[in-house]
Order: structure tokens, then sequence, then C-alpha cells
């Protein structure tokens, strides 16, 4: 248990431990082409939370803030002491609010296409999630995966989709609200990456970078928000390289 969420969870490998965080709509299956490759160096822990995958959803809203301290209540539980941190997506924002509060529990964080302000979202982006229904996702190849998924997962049964899927519908369109100077409340070494085509815009994936005290960039060619499916080498490669390196290097 996690506080009030009985958090389903899977670990592959040994060694350090390592939480990948999935994004919004998805189970850990999101992670498949990172996992394997990352067990063989770390204890991976992939955690699903309220109302995702196998994760039944709770009674009241979803947010990001309820998110995070689900998470910190799962580490404590689970007796993780502290962790590195890997986020995609809504994953990534829990993350940064968990780096942020509990700053002993993240080791090193990778903080992967997410967004501190929801005003970081691409037009086009914030213009779909507003006109965006259940039956819209189902005719979206990508996101009908998604849909699909969560059917044959969540122990809430299929007909609950369309309940989920407006709690995270309001929380995308009203969240995150960080301001940019609270970021430097993060000390955790972290590396920002994203897509050159993400959702998120790279004007707002830099301001964060600029706002991090530990920070490093890294923008993956030739890649969409969908980065880990599209570029999982190249990704699994430079969170390797990032969490195996111990040297220190300072902005100016």
């Amino acid at each position: 248990m996690a506080g009030d969420v009985r958090m389903y969870y899977e670990e592959h490998g040994e060694g350090e431990p390592l939480l990948l965080m999935h994004g919004g709509f998805c189970t850990v299956e999101i992670f498949s082409r990172l996992t394997p490759e990352l067990a063989n160096h770390y204890k991976v822990i992939l955690p699903e939370r309220r109302g995702h995958g196998r994760t039944a959803d709770v009674e009241g809203p979803i947010s990001y803030d309820l998110m995070a301290q689900d998470t910190i209540a799962f580490m404590e539980a689970t007796g993780i002491i502290s962790a590195h941190m890997v986020g995609h997506s809504d994953g990534a924002n829990v993350g940064i609010l968990v780096a942020m509060s509990r700053p002993d529990l993240v080791r090193k964080f990778v903080f992967i296409s997410g967004n501190f302000d929801v005003n970081g979202l691409t037009k086009e982006t914030l213009a779909f999630f507003q006109s965006a229904t259940p039956e819209t996702f189902e005719h979206v190849p990508t996101l009908a995966k998604l849909v699909e998924m969560y059917k044959q997962t969540t122990p809430d049964g299929p007909e609950h989709f369309p309940i989920v899927f407006e709690k995270l519908k309001r929380m995308m369109l009203e969240e995150p609200k960080i301001p940019p100077q609270n970021l430097s409340r993060i000390t955790a070494p972290t590396l920002i990456m994203a897509g050159d085509r993400d959702v998120i815009a790279l004007e707002h994936t830099i301001e964060m970078f600029r706002a991090i005290p530990k920070a490093q960039l890294c923008i993956v060619p030739g890649s969409s928000h969908a980065l880990i499916l599209e570029k999982p080498l190249f990704v699994v490669q430079a969170i390797l390289d990032f969490l195996a390196n111990e040297g220190r290097q300072t902005k100016t």
C-alpha cells in the first residue's frame, strides 16, 4: 500500500534502485524497450500510479501532487531509501514534485518530455486536449494502443476508461503550475531530454534546463513525444551514460 492506493509494481534486475515512471494513460509496458537493458545495470522498479494500468482508480480527482505523494509513500512502503528516477511525460512531472519536496529520495533524475507548467505544451497539443473525448483517443492509432492496454489491465473494468480520461484531461489542461524559480530546489543532478518534435515546446524545455542548477540537456533528433519508443537505443544509452558519470558540470 502507498497511502490509500494499492500500487502495482514490477522489479527487474539487481543493483542500485532505478524507478521508471510512466506517462499519462500508460502502463509499465511503455518502457518495454528500455527495461531489459537498464535491468542489466540496475534494480529497475516500475510502479503504476492511481488510475493507470493494474492500479485501481481512487475516489476524487487525479493530480500531479497526489501522484507525487503516492510515489513518496510507495518508496517508503517498499523500503527505498533513495533511488535514481527516470520519468517520461506525466511521470516526469510527478518526478519533479518528488525531487523538489523530498530531495533525499532522488539520487539522479532523468526528466523525459515533461513540463513544469501547462503552458509548456505546444498550442496544437493544448487545442487537441481541449476538444478530445474518449472516442477521439480510440481513433488516433498511437493513443488507441494506450486505451486498449488500459482496458486489458485495469481492475476497474474497461467501462471505467471515460472516468479516468476526464480526470486526466482536467489535470493536463490545468496542471502543473510550478513557478520556474522553484525549480532551483531540485538538487539532484538532472538530465533533461525531449524530442526535437515533441509536444513540449522546445523553449520550455530549455527554460527548465536553465533553471535547474545541476542540469544537462539532451534534445533527441528525429523524435517526438514517443522518443522512448522511437529511439530506445539512443535514450537508454543517454540514461546509462548520465547515471554512470560521476563528474560535475557547472553552467555559466
